[in-house]
């Protein structure tokens, strides 16, 4: 177990984006009827959630449901949807006790009407929250975030609001998802697997990369906290050489 109460908080990332990967091998090296590695997939977000709030985590976003998951078997969409639904549900109780704001992205049009509501809903009533913003990423990709983001700048061109030389990397970031938020300073995967998979392409540039084989149902905060340690160990030197930042923080 990895003490982490140490850490200068200058030191804990502000913004962590997880990669919730393993559900479904986990319930089938388990023996579990199908869905259920799901739904431990769900309940094992919940202690995560309250560390890196306890840890002064401004931000946390995780991938629940990719766009490339629609070509899942529909039972195992259809799922899925439902489960996202009754923790919605679950989770408005915490996110009031625990003054957490949250937040969607992807793309709401391929979700029910009565699942987009919910979502609004939900992020109206958590909006004044201020302890931490909890993201969930549903119906998402990092490409189609970027397209999107070109899309709307395209129209403001198109309308005469902005000019093609005014189109840098700030105005592009100001039109994706989470522009208001901080970049992703550390971005997780479980599962064993060693890619991104379309997830906050953009957002994640800077970001420190942690893989772990541990799945997703069995991620603890212990495990958590030994990457928080790690973390806190790099020089995250955004292009400058080792001097220069040493030269910063005389």
């Amino acid at each position: 177990m990895t003490n982490t109460q140490d850490i200068s908080t200058d030191n804990i990332p502000k913004h962590i984006a997880i990669i919730m990967d393993g559900n479904n091998r986990f319930g089938k090296a388990k023996q579990l009827a199908m869905g259920a590695g799901h739904i431990a997939g769900k309940d094992a977000l919940d202690p995560i959630v309250e560390h890196c709030l306890a840890k002064g985590v401004q931000v946390l976003t995780v991938f629940a449901f990719s766009s490339e998951n629609w070509s899942r078997p529909k039972s195992e969409v259809d799922l899925l949807m439902q489960l996202l639904t009754n923790s919605i549900h679950e989770q408005m109780p915490r996110m009031d006790k625990y003054r957490i704001r949250l937040r969607f992205i992807g793309e709401r049009s391929q979700l029910s009407p009565q699942l987009q509501q919910l979502l609004a809903d939900a992020e109206a009533k958590t909006a004044h929250f201020d302890a931490m913003t909890l993201v969930i990423a549903i119906s998402y990709g990092g490409q189609w975030d970027i397209a999107n983001a070109a899309k709307a700048l395209a129209q403001k061109v198109a309308k005469g609001q902005l000019s093609p030389e005014q189109i840098d990397q700030d105005t592009v970031a100001g039109q994706l998802a989470l522009a208001d938020l901080p970049m992703v300073d550390m971005l997780i995967r479980t599962g064993g697997e060693y890619r991104i998979s379309n997830f906050l392409l953009w957002q994640a540039a800077y970001a420190e990369l942690f893989f772990t084989t541990t799945l997703w149902p069995e991620f603890t905060t212990d495990e958590l906290d030994e990457m928080i340690a790690a973390f806190a160990k790099r020089e995250r030197r955004f292009g400058r050489t080792s001097e220069q930042l040493q030269k910063l923080h005389q």
